[in-house]
């Protein structure tokens, strides 16, 4: 057993590294954090989609399905996820091109047990014959599920144009069709497929936990020493992901969404070992550039474009598909020939005048006060992200391969530069009505590949830079002297700094954290904000207006690390800023100085409005249970409204009328706001008067708006149906609190821990109904609530609330059986949920902001939940079980859609379905807050 040489870190840093390789040739990385209370580990596999036989598309895939479904040492198919759940964690996996990735996280005194569960995955699965039908049945359901979706639909075109001897051609997920066959042969081929591929010398290992170095060295020894190894003998195939043929080619593909967008690629070889001097990162951060002078900005005042993103695509062994992505008008479509001239042309520039060393700099100084800086994340995915970057950096540079950026490599940038030529590109144009001769495999895409006639191709290798086009400037808003203040915060929770009638400002300097950073957030309460339908409309659109007025003026303070957001909610619109607080008060300044302006023009309102319209059309060509989920707020928060109602007000609205909107938004407006992070109180004294100051001369104080919901109290079961265009059929099954307590709090979220991987294991493992099968703890407007969810290829509405309210009805016997040590454990395990360390400044700043919404002026409801729940006993949630959700004719509310697969099954129908939701809104009786 080996240990490596030092793993940089950062400065930030408190945890311990140390990389080890054990005598089964496992690449090992533990993570010693003395300040966590949940462990995690990440188990990376080098066998992806690349490595299926080209008879069983999918086989990797169903491997990582089958390997949760019981081990020689454990082998109840559901014990390892309702060991992880019941000890407050959470696992998962996922298969990509050429790495499959297992993780999970627990409360840290169960770690090496959850370990001894994990860890024989890799050494003694079962496969049990009686589980593969049942398993190769979710790959057909999450197969189904995403048939509909835009992304993997235009995926599948990609790898049907590319040469059909490479890796990336393989169809990934798998279906019925190809996991045919007896169960008993598609076990052996499953388990030929894992002796052959899964091997110690290919995986790595990422252990994170409250122990010493010397304690997680014994427990990686102890579990994972027993995994086998031989030599992989198989490579993938030394050939280009491209025919020429397949270059120099536009391939046009319809959407079912309404979305039209060019991507102009690139093929250019694997990327891994420019990762020192990240040549491709400098290109990026040139060309998607959106400043004065950018290729977008001048793509957007010919109306061309709405979006720019350089640097996406696909990439692996030996290929990186290099793209920019546009998003187009239909006037950009009309003119695609301009926009990709233009596109060449700025990658010309960059060519002529970009490849300077203070430019390179500029985004290596960003990369190392990040790194200097850098923000902690959670176990989980602190172990998700080390496990792969074993597979691609060396041992040194686990963490700081990432922002590694050693100095402008003109040899690597110009050999990656002159490959973005045209006789090295492919075009794909994604818009409705596009000619097409082809339809793509298992998801029907209809596509058409054509080449790019010479003439074109000659014209866009011999241009000329235009005049409106230049690189950006030195960024004014890099600050090189970032250092956190040593201040001490003299208050333990947020308080209150600033105050008069229609504003409030709260304010904690975090001393623990030890970054240079500042999370502000502004809400602006208007009673015009979401009064009607047509005023949320109104609000999106101001919204969307300013995010793309904005976007010219603070690009470059993007760029440097100081970021905004404003997002309308149901009250009126806030704006979120984070970043070096050196430069935030300029940007804050910046933003609100532009706001005021509102300087809107017909041309880009046009623009703008169509997006939101598509957007909102889109909806309705969503997953069905994402429609469900969005019709769940919207029938119960008096302010929400469905996405299809604003869509036909919008249609309407005019400049004008936003003008009026505005107007009437600032009249009468109430401010709450929240300073926290690398702020010293008198600073926020000081911003706080700016901001009453600006408010003043544009409105006169307000109290804060109303957000009513919908009581559901006494009004027995209400169903009401979402039509949706889709295969599969949906539910949402909603149960609500009639008051918002701690109690209840504790009450809702403890039964839903208590249920929820008992609900997956029983309806989505054994009895297939669906691939997303949950339930969840959702409150709304502070009232505690509980919902069941399925979509399901293979039921309709009735037979899936059935088995809702089987489940429910069976769920008090199950309660009973546990032993009192279980039933301590689940709650043990859920209060650590509840109570886990804030990781990061962003995630401390995210619970602050989440309390003053929820009026948890105290900013201690985690800890009083957490005490309710230690108190509560079986015989209270068996109570409450039997007394309101097992009744006939208990309050709830069921949403449901009826897949296009399951019109002919007895529909689901009552006496009590909601036809006239603004009526029933109107009528209904409300909690207000």
């Amino acid at each position: 057993m080996s240990k490596a040489k030092q793993i940089k870190t950062s400065p930030n840093d408190h945890r311990l590294y140390r990389h080890i390789k054990l005598k089964n040739g496992l690449s090992v990385l533990l993570v010693e954090d003395q300040q966590t209370s949940q462990a995690a580990a990440s188990m990376a596999v080098a066998v992806g989609h690349f490595d299926d036989p080209v008879s069983r598309p999918g086989m990797a895939h169903f491997l990582e399905h089958m390997l949760f479904l019981g081990t020689e040492k454990y082998p109840e198919s559901g014990e390892y996820s309702a060991f992880i759940n019941q000890h407050g964690g959470t696992n998962n996996a996922w298969t990509g091109t050429e790495h499959t990735n297992f993780f999970y996280s627990i409360n840290a005194e169960q770690f090496e047990a959850s370990l001894d569960r994990f860890s024989q995955f890799f050494i003694a699965p079962l496969f049990n014959t009686d589980l593969v039908d049942r398993e190769r049945q979710a790959i057909e359901s999450e197969f189904s599920m995403k048939l509909k979706d835009d992304i993997r639909r235009v995926y599948q075109v990609q790898k049907e144009t590319v040469n059909p001897a490479h890796p990336f051609s393989k169809f990934s997920v798998g279906n019925l069709k190809t996991l045919a066959g007896e169960e008993s042969g598609l076990r052996e081929e499953l388990l030929h497929f894992y002796q052959e591929k899964y091997s110690a010398s290919i995986m790595t290992l990422c252990l994170v936990a409250p122990l010493n170095l010397k304690q997680l060295e014994e427990l990686a020894n102890e579990y994972f020493s027993d995994i086998s190894d031989h030599i992989r003998k198989d490579a993938y195939p030394d050939i280009a992901i491209y025919l020429p043929e397949q270059l120099q080619t536009q391939i046009n593909i319809v959407p079912l969404k309404e979305q039209k967008r060019v991507a102009i690629t690139f093929a250019l070889p694997a990327l891994e070992h420019f990762y020192q001097h990240k040549p491709l990162t400098f290109i990026s951060h040139l060309l998607g550039y959106e400043g004065k002078g950018s290729l977008l900005c001048y793509l957007k005042a010919l109306g061309l474009a709405d979006n720019l993103s350089a640097g996406g695509g696909v990439n692996g062994y030996n290929f990186k598909d290099y793209n920019v992505s546009i998003q187009l008008t239909d006037r950009g479509i009309e003119e695609l020939n301009t926009v990709i001239e233009a596109t060449f042309e700025y990658i010309e520039l960059i060519r002529q005048q970009g490849l300077q060393a203070w430019r390179y700099d500029e985004r290596a100084t960003l990369l190392k006060i990040a790194f200097q800086y850098q923000e902690q994340v959670d176990s989980l995915d602190l172990a998700s992200h080390l496990s792969i970057n074993m597979h691609h950096y060396d041992i040194a540079d686990i963490i700081y391969g990432d922002y590694r950026m050693d100095g402008l490599n003109l040899v690597e940038t110009e050999q990656l530069l002159s490959l973005m030529t045209p006789q090295n590109m492919r075009i794909q144009l994604i818009a409705p009505e596009l000619n097409t001769n082809k339809q793509a495999d298992w998801y029907h895409s209809p596509y058409q590949m054509t080449p790019i006639a010479a003439d074109k191709i000659a014209k866009w290798s011999n241009i000329t830079v235009r005049n409106a086009l230049s690189l950006p400037s030195k960024n004014p808003f890099i600050n090189n002297e970032c250092v956190a203040r040593p201040d001490k915060s003299t208050n333990k929770v947020p308080v209150v700094v600033a105050q008069k009638t229609g504003y409030r400002i709260w304010h904690r300097k975090d001393d623990e954290f030890n970054v240079p950073k500042g999370h502000l957030y502004l809400s602006l309460d208007s009673a015009q904000a979401a009064a009607s339908p047509k005023h949320a409309a109104l609000t999106r659109l101001y919204v969307e207006m300013l995010l793309d007025y904005l976007t010219e003026y603070t690009y470059q303070a993007e760029v440097a690390g100081l970021s905004y957001n404003i997002y309308p909610h149901q009250g009126g619109i806030t704006l979120h800023l984070t970043g070096f607080t050196g430069k935030q008060e300029a940007l804050l300044e910046l933003v609100i100085a532009k706001a005021r302006e509102r300087n809107f023009t017909q041309s880009r309102f046009n623009l703008i409005k169509r997006q939101i319209l598509r957007a909102w059309y889109n909806h309705s060509q969503a997953k069905p249970i994402s429609q469900l989920f969005t019709s769940l707020t919207v029938t119960l928060q008096k302010r929400s409204f469905e996405p299809s109602r604003m869509a036909e007000l919008l249609e309407e609205i005019t400049l004008d009328d936003l003008h009026a909107h505005v107007k009437n938004f600032y009249e009468k407006i109430h401010l709450e706001g929240l300073v926290y992070g690398d702020w010293l109180e008198s600073e926020t004294k000081v911003l706080g008067e700016r901001l009453e100051k600006v408010l003043s001369l544009v409105s006169t104080p307000s109290r804060e708006s109303s957000r009513e919901l919908i009581d559901l109290s006494d009004k027995g079961t209400l169903l009401r149906e979402i039509p949706a265009s889709h295969p599969d059929s949906s539910i949402i099954v909603y149960y609500q609190s009639d008051v918002t307590t701690p109690e209840t709090m504790a009450l809702f979220s403890l039964l839903n821990h208590t249920m929820s991987s008992t609900f997956f294991h029983e309806l989505r493992t054994q009895r297939q109904l669906g691939y997303m099968v949950g339930t969840g703890y959702l409150p709304l407007n502070r009232y505690p609530g509980i919902i069941f969810y399925i979509q399901s290829p293979t039921s309709g509405p009735k037979q899936l609330l059935e088995a809702i309210d089987e489940f429910i009805a069976d769920f008090t016997y199950a309660i009973l059986q546990i032993t009192n040590a279980q039933w301590e454990s689940t709650k043990h395990g859920l209060i650590n949920q509840l109570l886990v360390k804030d990781s990061s400044l962003k995630a401390r700043s995210q619970r602050y902001w989440s309390s003053i919404g929820n009026k948890d002026y105290k900013f201690n409801q985690r800890e009083s939940v957490a005490e309710h729940i230690k108190s509560l006993t079986r015989a209270d949630l068996i109570k409450f079980i039997m007394q309101k959700m097992r009744t006939k004719h208990c309050d709830r509310l069921v949403l449901f859609s009826t897949g296009d697969s399951h019109l002919e099954q007895a529909p689901l129908e009552s006496d009590k379905m909601i036809t006239d939701l603004r009526a029933f809104k109107q009528a209904a009786q409300q909690f207000d807050y």
